[in-house]
């Protein structure tokens, strides 16, 4: 795998998890959720890519990391983050959703 496919894969993945955070009723998930999600995206990561892409996205504010379970991470949607996810922003690193 090329290192330009590969970053494209992850910022594929970054925004299939806010879009996967903007349909749950209360913006939340936990990190074990959100790999069976992007499996259904056709996108597979460990699960610990996926935490590592959760402690990104936090770093950019796009989501909070609510506790810590030591196995899964709970975090929950910004309103940055439902910005990006919804297109009416963009950063670098994410994908920008399709029109």
């Amino acid at each position: 795998m090329t290192k330009k496919y590969l970053d494209k894969l992850i910022e594929e993945a970054r925004l299939v998890i806010l879009r996967c955070l903007v349909e749950l009723p209360s913006y939340r998930a936990n990190s074990s959720t959100l790999t069976a999600l992007l499996d259904t995206y056709a996108i597979s990561m460990t699960r610990d890519g996926i935490k590592t892409q959760l402690n990104w996205l936090a770093e950019q504010g796009l989501i909070e990391i609510e506790d810590d379970l030591g196995s899964v991470l709970v975090v929950k949607l910004t309103e940055r983050g439902q910005d990006i996810a919804n297109g009416r922003s963009t950063t670098h690193g994410v994908k920008r959703p399709s029109a």
